[in-house]
């Protein structure tokens, strides 16, 4: 049977979403300069991440270093060709290319990256004052060679950026029932083939 009081929150929240959309359509945003950025083929601007685009989704990941950070970026790998079909996205951290790239390649990202260096750009733009690391998304506008920030978003565990705290959510379990990892295999107690070479 139906609990009606979680199907009335649901409503809510629906209509509190399409709410916050709706006025994330009308916001004005502030003006904002050509940051620049390193990427494994060298130096690049905020311009420059829009390609062909008038819309970008600049993605603030902390790094390797961070499991929530990746859990965010393994979600939306998944629907990154939607997301660029209307709009450029990147993914910058502050880690060096060469390490954003092996990362990237061990999760089977796609994403086009570039790092700030923890730098100017993550300190004027950062998605929480007094956070320079902090982890989320930034909507920026071209329009010719201005650009506008027009949106901006933190991400944290509950949050309507990774689907999978409402998953967790729907089975009852939450952010202290929880946390994720990098990878999930447990070795067995009888390893099959012998058991030589094991990583610790």
């Amino acid at each position: 049977m139906a609990n009606t009081e979680i199907i009335e929150l649901e409503r809510k929240i629906f209509e509190l979403t399409a709410k916050l959309t709706e006025l994330r359509k009308s916001s004005a945003g502030d003006k904002v300069k050509n940051y620049a950025f390193t990427t494994i083929d060298g130096e690049t601007s905020l311009l420059g991440m829009f390609g062909d685009k008038a819309t970008l989704l600049l993605i603030h990941n902390m790094g390797q270093g961070c499991r929530y950070c990746t859990l965010w970026a393994d979600g939306f790998n998944g629907f990154l060709k939607h997301l660029e079909s209307v709009m450029s996205v990147v993914l910058v951290s502050k880690d060096p290319p060469e390490l954003q790239r092996q990362f990237a390649n061990s999760r089977e990202w796609r994403f086009r990256l570039a790092s700030h260096g923890g730098g100017e750009y993550i300190r004027e733009q950062t998605v929480m004052d007094g956070a320079e690391n902090m982890p989320g998304a930034v909507v920026y506008e071209r329009d010719g060679d201005k650009i506008t920030r027009k949106n901006s978003c933190a991400f944290g565990p509950g949050d309507l950026y990774c689907s999978m705290w409402g998953l967790l959510g729907l089975a009852g379990l939450g952010e202290d029932d929880w946390t994720p990892q990098y990878a999930y295999w447990k070795r067995p107690e009888k390893m099959d083939d012998g058991g030589a070479n094991l990583p610790d």
